[in-house]
This record gives structure tokens, sequence and C-alpha cells, in this order.
């Protein structure tokens, strides 16, 4: 028995080679590209096991991209892309087109004169506040509520839903087979004809997100100041969400403005598995999403982050359970090393297995979960590696934070053991062929993989790349990005409420 146990990982590893091997070259034979006219590119997959396909449409911007005092934009036109088209979603497009006109220019009159920071007359803010609001009041009679997700549902659609993230927004849902017309008509019209109704309504709805999530949130707090601090110039810096100072300032206009410049076919790639035959799925796709108009690429430029020269800190005293993390800055997603920074990533925080999972939860006890991760907050641009962990009742944040600096040492100056790194690339490979399973999935990673790279089969030549780490590569990154005037750490202190509110929230 102890002979087979040995070379089970061998014989698992061997396995999953095979497989990923024989995969790509199935995947080529079903898979179909097509870059259409106007920039736009298609990914069809043909799987025809059930008479379902799931699409996913990225956008090649994100929270990255929100210009300068309207942050929050790429997220709010993801809301506002539910919101219907000219056709869909309204009782009468054309007067509700001069109502929304009329509510965007009294919005602008209130706006002007709320911002004033000299002469402001707070008569003339009620005044022109009311008029807006009367305006969208107006507006609102011609809406019909939900009707573009309505229709998707009432046609089978499953898993309606979009994401808006730094680097990135998608939407992504899963249609009955028979509905691929309807869904290249529907997917391509919000795209073209987006119309911003129920705009400040909606924005109130992202307001209330950001106090649930963040404001009302000790970790969301945590993690946007933690973010802030680590982020000095680059895009990352802002919230994907926004602040609140922009959400209660931004308008219907800047959204139409940030779709116009972003939305571009040739920013956008739409991915579709299923039971689709290209031959067939391609016309169609043309004769809809060929509908886009294209302009030139905007310029996606960024600030290039100043090297970290000293540690970092910030420290919240919150009435909730204490929580350590800390980041160190690393490449993009382009770097030579990114594969070195994942098979870290799988070594430290992967199971019960992982390092820090069996140091400070296994062994020491001190912290209810640890672990290591990079990509924090995107990985188009420069970012973190991160590591956390929540100490356990009785354990400090200094002893949590040492077992991570033992465990990143250990890291730095011995080598990873054959059986270790032969499970992370391992365990990359059967990652990779589950995420393989399901349409929804392999849509997300075909089309995600189609943007980063110009070449979906990135996805598979990721995991040979995992592959060909070495015990020296995981060392060698370890010592140039683990140092400490590259960190930046973030701290939760326990502190209890006073006395008075802790009383008064007994009596409630």
């Amino acid at each position: 028995m102890k002979h087979h146990a040995l070379k089970f990982p061998v014989f698992v590893f061997l396995l999953a080679t095979v497989a990923i091997a024989q995969d790509l070259a199935s995947f080529e034979k079903r898979v179909t590209i097509k870059k259409l006219n106007n920039g736009l590119t298609v990914v069809i997959c043909e799987r025809p096991e059930a008479p379902v396909f799931s699409f996913f449409t990225h956008v090649d911007a994100g929270s990255a991209q929100d210009p300068t005092a309207k942050t929050g934009l790429a997220h709010m036109f993801e809301h506002m892309a539910f919101k219907g088209t000219q056709t869909v979603g309204t009782k009468n497009y054309a007067a509700e087109k001069v109502a929304l006109e009329k509510v965007e220019q009294t919005y602008a009159t209130y706006i002007y004169e709320r911002d004033k920071r000299i002469d402001r007359d707070d008569a003339k803010v009620k005044q022109f506040q009311a008029a807006w609001q009367a305006a969208v009041k107006e507006a609102e009679q011609y809406v019909i509520p939900n009707q573009y997700p309505l229709i998707l549902e009432s046609n089978g659609a499953e898993g309606l839903n979009a994401f808006t993230n730094y680097d990135e927004t998608a939407y992504h849902y899963s249609f009955p087979e028979n509905r691929l017309e309807l869904w290249a008509y529907m997917e391509s019209e919000r795209f073209i004809h987006p119309v911003m109704r129920e705009f400040y309504k909606e924005r109130n709805v992202v307001i209330e997100e950001r106090r649930m999530r963040t404001d009302s949130n000790p970790i969301g707090r945590l993690l946007e100041q933690f973010t802030t601090a680590a982020f000095q110039a680059n895009q990352y810096h802002r919230p994907t969400i926004g602040w609140m100072g922009d959400l209660n300032t931004f308008s219907a206009t800047d959204a139409d403005h940030f779709f116009h410049e972003y939305y571009i076919p040739s920013n956008m790639v739409v991915a579709v598995v299923g039971d689709v035959k290209a031959s067939e799925a391609i016309p169609i796709v043309e004769k809809y999403f060929g509908r886009i108009p294209s302009h030139e690429k905007p310029d996606e430029r960024t600030t290039d982050e100043p090297p970290q020269n000293s540690e970092r800190r910030v420290v919240l005293h919150e009435a909730s359970q204490p929580v350590y993390i800390e980041g160190y800055h690393r490449p993009d997603y382009l770097s030579k090393d990114d594969a070195v920074y994942d098979a870290i990533a799988d070594l430290m925080s992967s199971g019960r297995t992982s390092r820090l999972y069996r140091s400070l939860v296994r062994d020491k006890k001190i912290a209810s979960d640890s672990a290591g991760f990079t990509g924090l907050p995107g990985v188009k641009y420069p970012h973190l590696f991160a590591f956390y962990a929540f100490p356990m009742p009785g354990h400090k944040l200094d002893e949590v934070a040492d077992a991570i600096h033992a465990e990143i040492e250990r890291l730095k100056n011995e080598d990873v053991s054959d059986e270790e790194l032969k499970m992370v690339k391992t365990r990359a490979k059967a990652n990779l062929l589950r995420g393989l399973d399901s349409n929804d999935g392999l849509a997300s990673s075909l089309a995600t993989y189609e943007s980063l790279y110009d070449d979906w089969r990135e996805l598979f030549r990721s995991v040979d790349r995992i592959d060909t780490v070495t015990k020296e590569d995981i060392r060698r990154v370890a010592k140039q990005t683990f140092v400490p005037a590259n960190r930046t750490v973030g701290v939760i202190e326990n502190t209890p409420p006073p006395a008075s509110t802790a009383s008064k929230g007994g009596a409630q």
C-alpha cells in the first residue's frame, strides 16, 4: 500500500498533463474566433452536450478607467445596462427622451449652484433641487420597470448577472439554444441604444450598497483604506464603487460619456459556449453585434506607481473581530514571473496542507484562517501579493504577523520540497480541468484570456508556465518581493464600544 501511495501524485500529475494536452487539441477543433469588421472579437465554442448555451461579454474597461472626480462610473454604467434601450423599457421613447434631457438640464443647474465655493445661495440650491426632482418624477411616467431582464427571464434566461472590477466589466447568463437570435439582439441593443433611465434612483441603490459594504462594514473600510495606502499614484488607488462625494455628484450625462468612450467593439470580446454551431452562430452575431459603432480606442495609459521605499500602515479601531493583512507590490500579469507568484499563492494557501493553514491554524492554533493570494485589487496593472490572518481569541495581531513572516522567510531561505512543488503543479492542472466543466465558467475564461492575451489558448499555456516554475524561482521572487520596505500593513484592532453606547444597544 505504501508503495502505491508514493506513486499516486505522480500518476495524477501525468494523467492531468495528458488530459490537458488532449483538451487543448480538442478545444482547438471546437473553438472558432471571428473578429468583426467593427473590431469586436467573437469566440464560439461548440459543446452540444445539452440544449443550452452560456455567453460572457467582456469589456476591457473597469473602475481603473473612471475619470477623476467621477469614481464609480464604470460600475454605475453596468447597472444602467439592465435598464433597457430605446425600444425596451419605455412606454413612449420620444417623450421620455425629452423628459430625460430636462432631468439633465435641471440637474446640471442644481449641481452648479450646490457646489459653488463662493456666493452659494442656499435658497436657490433648494429651488433647483426641487426642479430637478420634479423632472425626475416626470420622466418616471414613461418607464416600464425591469422590462429588459423580464423579457430575458420569461424566455428561459438563467443566472442573469454582471460585475465590475478594477480591470473589466462583464455581462453573462445562460439561455436555451433556440434563443440565440433573441440573445444576440438583446445583448447588442444594450450596447447600441442604452438609455440612462432611472439613473438617479439607481445611483441611490449604489450609494446604499457603498454604505452597507464599505462605510458600515469594518473589513470593507479596512480593505478600502489598505488599498488606497498601498497605491499612491496608480488608478488602483480609487474604490470600484466610487467615493461618496463622487456618487453624490456625477450625472447620467457622465455615464453616457463613459459608455461612448469605452464600450467600443475593439474593447469587447463576446464568448458563446454550448449547443451552438459556429457556422450558424457567427452570421447571427455579425448581424447584430456588427451594428455597434466603432471609433479609436481611448488612451488607457496610467500613472506608474513609484517604488515604495518604506512600510506603510493602516490601523482601524473597531468593535469587531481583529484582522491582519499585508501586501507587497508586484508586476502586472504579463510579468515573466506571473506563474511564480501563482505557485507561491498555491503553496501558501491551497487547502489544509498549505503552509499558512498548517502553521497558523493547525499547529500554533493562533488563527481561525490564514492565506496568501495574488491579484489585489486587479491584475492588469502592477498590483499586490497579500497575506491575511484572523487571530483566534486571546491571540494578538503581532503573533499572526510574526508567524506569517516566519513562513515568508522559509520561502526565501529554504527550497520547497519536491513533493510540494509537484502538488502545486498538479493542482494547477486539476483547477484548469474543473474550470472547463461548465459552459458559463468556460465562456468567462475564453473571453477573459482572449481579451488579456489576444489568444484564448493562454488559458492552457498558463498551466504550462506553472509547470516550468523551479525551486530557485520561488526563492528568487520571494527575496525580491517580500521585503519590509515594499510592505503595506492593514489591521483592525478590537476596541469595545463606549459603555454608554453598549448599554443603549442592550436596551434596544
